[in-house]
């Protein structure tokens, strides 16, 4: 483990490190996934500190940004890397920002619930999230090579209409960003979201083979893959009692829960 002042980087294995954010209430974790040719991140997170400060210290290989989700807390750092990619459907939201979600809310959001001391010079009330153009697109099925492992892209909407996992079927790691994580709601209640496309999502994943290991992007790190049937389960679940629409709250299943 690599202790920083802001982040924290724990080895997943030789070539996988997770790059997390445990001193802001959303406990946001990053990916720096290395090839032979480049490295892969999986977001770049909350944007209080420079994510790429600690990239350039794990590697020297040009890195290619994978983006989950087009929401201010895995944007962050965007503007530090050159090469920027994102699902078609979220591609407007990286380039103008997301229709109703004003700055003061964003602002208020970064600088709550702090409990490490803040890099120099960071100040939430000018905090700014990124705005840019992304290199390229991603879709469903689309293989991301890296030189000696790859990661493939699934479409896996709800939580925003582009999001998108992550699988690298040959170690059976599956990057689920914000579709399934675990201690607080996975969210779908806000109008850009889809609690029926989220639960189908749900299953989608769970009918991906071989997965040795779950990573959320945000809470504990690592989950065992038996959460995916379990979320199948509670897609079945939700979509047999027509729970599966904004305002029926909070859902609780068996280590994870949802709030539509």
């Amino acid at each position: 483990m690599l202790q920083d002042h802001w982040f924290t980087v724990q080895r997943i294995d030789e070539r996988t490190y997770a790059i997390s954010e445990y001193g802001h209430w959303e406990k946001v974790h990053s990916f720096l996934l290395l090839g032979e040719r480049k490295a892969a991140l999986i977001d770049t997170g909350l944007g209080i500190d420079n994510i790429k400060r600690i990239t350039d210290r794990l590697t020297d290989l040009p890195i290619d940004v994978l983006t989950t989700h087009v929401h201010t807390d895995h944007i962050g750092s965007h503007g530090r890397f050159e090469r920027l990619y994102v699902h078609e459907l979220d591609r407007d939201w990286l380039e103008k920002g997301i229709a109703g979600l004003t700055l003061e809310q964003i602002r208020r959001d970064i600088g709550r619930d702090i409990t490490r001391p803040l890099p120099p010079g960071f100040d939430p009330r000018t905090y700014a999230p990124f705005r840019g153009k992304a290199t390229g697109t991603l879709a469903d099925g689309d293989v991301v090579e890296l030189g000696g492992r790859s990661l493939t892209a699934c479409h896996t909407p709800g939580h925003s209409p582009g999001h998108l996992s992550f699988f690298e079927a040959a170690a059976g790691y599956l990057f689920t960003g914000d579709l399934l994580y675990d201690e607080t709601p996975v969210y779908a209640f806000y109008p850009s979201t889809s609690p029926v496309d989220l639960i189908a999502s749900w299953e989608k994943i769970a009918a991906l083979p071989n997965v040795v290991r779950v990573f959320g992007s945000h809470n504990t790190l690592g989950l065992a893959p038996d959460i995916l049937g379990r979320a199948e389960a509670a897609a079945e679940y939700l979509r047999d009692r027509d729970l599966a629409k904004f305002g029926t709250g909070i859902h609780r299943f068996d280590g994870f829960s949802v709030q539509f």
